[in-house]
């Protein structure tokens, strides 16, 4: 899901006596000093994440620089240090909030769906929703044009495949944890993960090749090529 922004707590209401009479309507009280610091901080990083992905998109990956970042936003290299370790970690920041997403769908899934059934509703239930968690950091559009910008950068599809083997694993230990199994000891939670994966990965490579960049078509798209993964596997293909 997305990172949820820290709230300001409030302070309590002035109370009265029965017998002191009527109380004026007291001001509102102001939000806590810290919740102002952590909204402002949540506001710069967004910033510097829609600034990297603008000028990544439009002048690519490599001749960006983390300085033309943060004059964007009017900051110091050392403020988007503060936030970010490199400019890869920039490029992946509204992914996370995707992966964290599809992860809460999954461990949201009834017991009784099987591993692959249940991979395949998340990714239907978080692509729902995904516009909106989107779009609380970044306009959606930018982050289909910084997918296509990704699958054509070849260090970012490296670093997209290592992140990608990082989740892999964190599937396939929720995947054992639902199906009372040892991950370390039974390998048909790595493999139906790993299985699932490459038809994630070649349904976001085909989608990337083609006119439509939408939400509803990558939708379709990673659907469609998941329920021709247990017919791929399962069927003689020459006899069709």
């Amino acid at each position: 899901m997305p990172r949820p922004m820290s709230r300001a707590a409030l302070t309590g209401a002035v109370g009265s006596s029965p017998a002191a009479g009527p109380v004026p309507t007291a001001t509102p009280p102001a939000p806590a000093p810290g919740g102002l610091r952590e909204r402002k901080k949540q506001r710069t990083r967004d910033a510097l994440i829609r600034a990297a992905l603008e000028l990544f998109t439009a002048h690519g990956y490599d001749a960006t620089t983390v300085d033309e970042i943060a004059e964007a936003v009017d900051v110091s290299q050392r403020t988007f240090f503060r936030y970010f370790a490199s400019k890869e970690e920039v490029v992946f920041a509204v992914q996370e909030i995707m992966e964290a997403a599809f992860l809460e769908e999954l461990r949201a899934r009834p017991a009784s769906e099987g591993p692959l059934e249940a991979l395949r509703a998340a990714v239907r239930e978080a692509w729902d929703g995904i516009a909106v968690a989107v779009e609380s950091v970044i306009p959606l559009e930018l982050h289909m044009r910084t997918q296509q910008m990704i699958e054509s950068t070849p260090a970012l599809v490296a670093a997209g495949l290592r992140r990608g083997t990082e989740i892999e694993e964190q599937l396939a230990c929720l995947i054992a944890r639902r199906e009372g199994l040892d991950v370390r000891t039974d390998p048909r939670p790595r493999v139906v993960v790993a299985a699932f994966s490459g038809v994630m990965r070649v349904a976001s490579k085909v989608w990337s090749e083609r006119n439509d960049v939408s939400v509803t078509a990558i939708r379709e798209l990673t659907v469609s090529y998941l329920d021709q993964l247990r017919p791929a596997l399962a069927e003689d293909w020459r006899t069709r």
